[in-house]
């Protein structure tokens, strides 16, 4: 099995290749190809998510802690929130993933479980989506990104699985455990393609959803509510 090394070495070769052929050839900013090829490559620790202790976990959860909020900044702007708002939403969010997200990961994930496999990958890239700014291509492009890194460990995951062993190939018990469409278990089965049909409808549906929910609720909102403080106060 590839250690924690390879599989960042890996992924972080690809996210190079991943931003600068976007560069080179596409002529995408440059400030987005460093983000995308950053994500590109931490994403190859993200499946280990679910391995209970060690690097992967402690390390992956510290990088989400800390990027999430940065890449919520955008998303919080558009609700009309003010720059305090933003900071104490930024910490709640940290604390959040830090300790609450890594807590549940520990005790309820299985090592080799849905985390290994195509359509976690998939949702890993579509919560990217979801949090990225800009318009819709730079999105999919820094949400491709996510997936390119995610797909890469459980790549390495399976090639690592075969093994030339007394001049044939031998494949390890844990061959198939990452390349995988379903797990062995119903519920993790049902859980992990139920938030899969969720985010994909959201994804869908999400481009100019942030902005029509501001002008549709948020804003009148702030506007009652500031046309009740008004009222009270000139009487």
């Amino acid at each position: 099995m590839a250690d924690f090394k390879t599989h960042l070495g890996f992924s972080g070769l690809l996210g190079v290749g991943y931003a600068g052929t976007a560069y080179a050839l596409y002529g995408v900013p440059l400030p987005t190809c460093v983000l995308a090829g950053g994500l590109c490559g931490v994403s190859g620790m993200l499946p280990d998510v679910d391995s209970n202790a060690g690097k992967p976990l402690r390390e992956s959860m510290a990088f989400a802690a800390a990027v999430v909020p940065i890449m919520m900044i955008d998303r919080l702007r558009q609700l009309n929130l003010s720059p305090e708002w933003i900071v104490l939403s930024g910490a709640g969010v940290y604390l959040l993933i830090r300790f609450v997200v890594a807590g549940l990961l520990r005790k309820y994930t299985v090592h080799r479980g849905m985390f290994h496999s195509l359509p976690a990958a998939v949702i890993a890239g579509e919560l990217a989506f979801l949090l990225a700014s800009g318009d819709v291509p730079l999105r999919v492009y820094k949400a491709g990104a996510v997936t390119l890194g995610y797909v890469s460990h459980l790549m390495l995951d399976e090639i690592y699985s075969v093994q030339w062993y007394r001049g044939r190939l031998r494949l390890k018990q844990t061959f198939g455990t990452a390349l995988k469409l379903f797990g062995h278990k119903w519920w993790p089965n049902i859980s992990t393609f139920a938030k899969l049909a969720i985010l994909t409808y959201v994804v869908l549906k999400e481009p100019g959803w942030m902005q029509q929910h501001c002008e549709q609720h948020v804003r009148p909102a702030f506007e009652r509510t500031a046309g009740v403080v008004v009222d009270r106060v000139l009487r």
